[in-house]
Parts: C-alpha cells; sequence; structure tokens
C-alpha cells in the first residue's frame, strides 16, 4: 500500500497538472479571442503593416551629407536645447518641441518670440516624410530646422550672428563635423536675407563669397540638428505587442488590448476608414489632405499645401539649392512634385497617430480639444471653408465625374468610444 506521503505527493501532482492544462486552456482562450476566428486573412495582414517592427530605417537622405556622423548628431543635439539660438537668448528647438510632451509643446499655436499661426508637430520619425511642415514647405529635416531660426515669430534670430555664435562657442564641435570653418572675423555681428531692414541692408552689403560662406555655415548648423533629429523614434506600443501576439510572434501579447480597443481597431480598419491615410508603421500616408477642419480665423482660412508649394520651389535650401549635397537627379520628390493638384487647396499633411492621446489638441491649429471630438468632426464631415473636403456627409449624394470623396462615416455613439479606446492605446515612449 501506498504510504499518505506518497497519496499527498500523487494528489499534488495531480492537481498542479491540471491547473498546468487549465492555464493552457485559458491562454489559449485569450490567443482565440484575439486572433479570434473574427480577423480574416486580409485584416492580418493589414494589422501586421501597421507594427512599429515593420517601419524600415529611414532613407538616407541624399541631400545632407553628414546626417549620419555622430560628430553631426552630437552638435545637433547641443544645438537643438541652445537658447542662444533666438534673438530674445530665451528659446530653443526644444521650447516647441519638448522631449518631456513627445517633441511638441501641446499650445494650440506653437510660442516663440510671438505666437505662431500653426501648432508644433512632434518630430518622431520625422525623417521618413519627404515633406515637412503642416503644409509641406520644406523637403528635408535639415532645411525644416531653419525655418524656425530666422522666423520672425518664432527664434527671430539674423544668420550672420547664428554663423558668429558657431565659431565662437563651437569651433570645435563644428570642425569635428563639418572639417572647415570660415574666417568670420572681419564680418559685422549681425546681417541676413530675412532680419530687420538693417540686418538687410548689412547682408546686401556683404559680398558674394561671404554671403555663401556665412549661409554655408548656417545650412550645416540645419545638417547637424537634422541628424540628431533622425535618431528620434518610437517606442512599441500596446498596439504593437497585440498585433504580434495574434500573428503568434515572440514577445507578442494577444491580451495586451481589451475588447473595447479590440473593436475599435477593427473599425479603424474597417468602416471608420482611419486607415485611409492613417496607414503602416507610424500611422500616416505623409500625404496632404482636406477634411473640412475649421480655420481658427474664418476670415482669413488656412490654404494649407496650395500655398506651400511656391515657399517650397524657391527655397534655397531645398534639394536643388547650392547647400543641397544632393545631385539632381537624386531630388525626384522635389523635381515632380505636383503643383497643379486642386485637391491640395485646403490640404494638410496626415499626422501620425502613434503618441496621439498624449499630445492634444488636436489639427494644424489645435482647433480641437479631445480625441472624442476629432472623432465626432470625421462623422459630421462639415464642408471646408477653402477647397473640397473629402468627407462626405451621411445621405450626401456622391459627387459628379469621379471626384476623390469617400463613403460617409456612420459611427454610432459607443462605436465612436470604442474607437478613441483604440487611439488611447497607442501611446509609448521615445527611444
Amino acid at each position: 500500500m501506498l504510504s499518505r506521503a506518497c497519496v499527498a505527493v500523487s494528489l499534488l501532482a495531480a492537481l498542479l497538472f491540471t491547473l498546468a492544462l487549465a492555464g493552457q486552456a485559458q491562454g489559449a482562450g485569450l490567443f482565440s479571442r484575439a486572433a479570434g476566428d473574427g480577423w480574416t486573412q486580409d485584416q492580418l495582414a493589414t494589422l501586421s503593416s501597421l507594427r512599429l517592427s515593420q517601419l524600415p530605417p529611414a532613407a538616407p537622405d541624399p541631400s545632407n551629407a553628414h546626417e549620419s556622423s555622430p560628430a553631426a548628431a552630437a552638435l545637433g543635439q547641443r544645438l537643438f536645447f541652445d537658447v542662444r539660438l533666438s534673438r530674445n537668448g530665451a528659446v530653443s528647438c526644444a521650447s516647441c518641441h519638448d522631449p518631456a510632451r513627445q517633441f511638441q509643446d501641446g499650445r494650440p499655436l506653437s510660442h516663440g518670440l510671438a505666437t505662431g499661426t500653426r501648432r508644433a508637430m512632434p518630430i518622431m520619425g520625422a525623417g521618413h516624410s519627404p515633406w515637412l511642415f503642416w503644409d509641406g514647405r520644406k523637403d528635408s529635416l535639415w532645411s525644416q530646422a531653419l525655418g524656425p531660426l530666422e522666423d520672425a515669430a518664432e527664434h527671430g534670430g539674423n544668420r550672420l550672428r547664428y554663423a558668429q555664435l558657431m565659431q565662437m562657442h563651437y569651433r570645435s564641435d563644428y570642425l569635428a563635423a563639418f572639417k572647415d570653418m570660415p574666417d568670420l572675423s572681419r564680418l559685422p555681428m549681425d546681417a541676413s536675407p530675412l532680419g530687420t531692414p538693417a540686418e538687410r541692408a548689412a547682408w546686401a552689403a556683404l559680398d558674394a563669397a561671404s554671403q555663401q560662406a556665412v549661409s554655408r555655415v548656417f545650412a550645416n548648423m540645419g545638417k547637424a540638428i537634422a541628424a540628431y533629429e533622425k535618431r528620434l523614434q518610437h517606442g512599441e506600443s500596446r498596439l504593437d505587442r497585440y498585433i504580434a501576439g495574434v500573428l503568434g510572434q515572440p514577445g507578442g501579447a494577444p491580451q495586451a488590448l481589451d475588447a473595447h480597443e479590440i473593436r475599435g481597431l477593427r473599425l479603424f480598419i474597417g468602416k471608420a476608414q482611419c486607415i485611409g491615410c492613417h496607414n503602416g508603421p507610424l500611422l500616416s500616408d505623409q500625404h496632404f489632405h482636406n477634411t473640412g477642419v475649421p480655420p481658427r480665423d474664418a476670415a482669413r482660412p488656412d490654404r494649407g499645401r496650395a500655398a506651400a508649394l511656391a515657399k517650397l520651389l524657391s527655397d534655397e535650401f531645398n534639394c536643388l539649392g547650392a547647400f543641397s549635397d544632393a545631385r539632381p537627379d537624386q531630388c525626384g520628390e522635389l523635381r515632380f512634385v505636383a503643383t497643379q493638384d486642386a485637391h491640395m487647396e485646403g490640404a494638410f499633411k496626415t499626422p501620425g497617430l502613434r503618441n496621439v492621446a498624449l499630445r492634444p489638441p488636436y489639427m494644424h491649429a489645435g482647433q480641437i480639444a479631445t480625441l472624442e471630438e476629432v472623432v465626432q468632426h470625421y462623422v459630421s464631415a462639415p464642408r471646408a471653408a477653402v477647397g473640397h473636403s473629402e468627407l462626405r456627409r451621411a445621405g450626401e449624394p456622391a459627387p459628379a465625374h469621379g471626384a476623390d470623396q469617400r463613403t460617409p462615416i456612420q459611427l454610432t455613439p459607443s462605436e465612436q468610444q470604442d474607437l478613441v479606446a483604440l487611439l488611447k492605446a497607442l501611446s509609448a515612449t521615445a527611444r
């Protein structure tokens, strides 16, 4: 006969085995709930395309030969936080692109020396975009970095003073990244093609070689800042862990989203039509759309992309400009940009949705305060103040001549709540 101890051990082993089977069954149930018989193969392929792990390295920018230089990135990081790069000595790049606020400032309109007309865009992952700013008036990350430095409402500085500052405070760092710095000792402290009348007059008095040398230093400042910014990347969100889980991949967690959020995900890739513009690992198509967002000033609606094209093409710091490191044949995006597209009237760049819940308010000028209101905007589909909205209202007839308008978005209040729940699951930390 078995001793009581042996019987106890046997019973304990049987109990542990039963619990293990129950755990396996529960785990399988979680996987079944997530992978679900509800996800089709096509839907799983769509979900897979949204994973951050599917994001390839940003393509090299041929106009910036220094973007992979550690010395340039180190210099750019210092410049990014330097308040001396402003007329009042109080504004840095980080003033509007605060790392503690997802590299934006949380304001409806950005504020430097004065208040601007649009809100600051977050810059994580910006190196993947061919166009920068809400209207795409810059075609590279380094050219974008230069714009605010000379803008009167942002940093308000002048070009020669920036070059002199580099000479006085960053000479060794600059030489480590760019090998050569021109002699600026005989030049005045202040001169700029975009500054005050006195600064513009001083700029006009410089000979062409000096103007070229100063602008080269200025351009290299932008290239250094871009080298730093291109290293800023998103971290994985609960959505990424969930998708990896339903695909059965290592590190996945099919329980990372709750039922509320999974319903929102179904809507996101389905009847809510979000994925039409918010696709890929960064949840943005990197293009421009008019969705009828109301202007802050109804008397002067913002024309968006349509008004930016002339600025883009005439920019001395674009890919085809004298300070670009690219060959003309490497500037295809700029050379073949559409300049007569009526859809660009009132159109703005699709923002990525990663960390979207952490950076209200929303839209290009902070017109909408909450995610709930954003979803309601797409359901109500208001008419555009300028141009034509891509959204169509319920009951509105389809446009003539095959115009590019979507099927009306019809969501119940509970579905809208589910979609907001999904958007709040897209947050993670930078890496």
